[in-house]
């Protein structure tokens, strides 16, 4: 599928974007920093040329997909549509598409194992796509632990078992330690990515993650090389 072009002044205020976003996240930890937004953002760009679905939309909710996370922002929840419309309306945008980028905003975030993904629209299917690509394989891997000793957090304790949350209150005030954070979270991604582009280029990075973990805890538990 042939990608979309943006119009001159689309761009124009895409660029604009961007150097706000840049500005909000350039004191961040690694985990959730600008260079993760431009993850997203390419890899959202690349799933559109895919996929197809409304470029600037996508553009722009890659973009703001962070911009009042609970991780962030000290933990108030489902924040970032009000962030994302009030921007978006300072810039200049109508009021209509503030609206569709807030709803892919306040819908993209992983809210637990055991609560479903909502049926979206195919920009919210990529744009989520795409944030799952990011914790899915080596990056994935790297992100998880900087966040969890951010946190302070044991990267593993053998006695504290991974939940499975049933409410986003309960997984987003989850303070377990990052080998959990594995099995309530980043192993699932796989089988919860929505577009065909994003499983393939998933099955790598979920491979990649298995092979971490059997050996993390095989050299945990090292008894002897056979």
């Amino acid at each position: 599928m042939k990608q979309q072009s943006l119009s001159e002044s689309q761009l124009i205020q895409l660029d604009t974007l961007k150097e706000l976003v840049k500005a909000r996240f350039s004191g961040h930890g690694a985990d959730h920093d600008w260079y993760h937004i431009e993850r997203v953002y390419q890899l959202a760009i690349f799933l559109q040329s895919k996929e197809g679905g409304d470029l600037m939309l996508i553009s722009c909710a890659s973009l703001l997909h962070d911009i009042s996370d609970h991780k962030l922002n000290g933990g108030i929840l489902n924040d970032g549509g009000n962030v994302t419309r009030q921007i978006l309306n300072d810039l200049g945008h109508d009021v209509e598409f503030a609206a569709k980028v807030a709803e892919i905003v306040d819908g993209v975030s992983f809210k637990g194992a055991g609560v479903p993904d909502e049926v979206t629209s195919l920009e919210m299917q990529i744009v989520r796509d795409a944030d799952r690509l990011d914790a899915m394989g080596a990056i994935g891997i790297a992100r998880a632990f900087h966040f969890g000793g951010s946190r302070n957090r044991p990267f593993f304790s053998p006695n504290q078992l991974p939940t499975q949350h049933t409410t986003f209150e309960a997984y987003s005030s989850d303070k377990s330690h990052t080998m959990n954070h594995f099995h309530e979270k980043l192993l699932l991604l796989k089988d919860r990515l929505h577009t065909q582009a994003a499983k393939e280029i998933g099955e790598r990075r979920h491979q990649l993650m298995e092979n971490f973990v059997e050996d993390f805890y095989r050299d945990w538990n090292f008894a002897g090389e056979n």
